[in-house]
């Protein structure tokens, strides 16, 4: 009975030791999983910087360079691209509302765009 328990005893002194010199999969794991976040925070911050680099450049193609009087100025130009997305979400079948609040115009404009694609 005493030369079991020794025996116990020694394995288990043994399978410590050897636990220390054991490979830690969770530390790996962790490591992984902290590389993908990384990854992931510095794409999206570079998607958020071509988004504002593109929203700019969407500005400036819209700013006109004097201001004409409110009462003299026919019809305010809306851009190329707006106008496209309109006229896509109306040919989905989207309500003028729907394309008024995705697209960030009066819902005047859009009935102007809708109908001078119409015309």
């Amino acid at each position: 009975m005493t030369i079991l328990i020794i025996s116990l005893l020694s394995l288990a002194a043994l399978l410590f030791i050897l636990s220390f010199f054991q490979k830690d999969r969770y530390k790996t794991l962790e490591k992984d999983v902290e590389e993908l976040s990384m990854k992931f925070l510095q794409e999206n911050y570079t998607v958020k910087k071509r988004l504002k680099v593109l929203e700019e450049e969407l500005l400036m193609d819209e700013t006109p360079v004097f201001q004409a009087p409110q009462g003299n100025s026919p019809k305010k130009k809306v851009h190329e691209i707006v106008r496209n997305q309109v006229l896509a979400l109306h040919a989905q079948g989207m309500g003028l509302e729907q394309i008024a609040n995705q697209s960030a115009l009066p819902i005047r404009d859009v009935q102007d765009i809708i109908k001078d694609r119409s015309v």
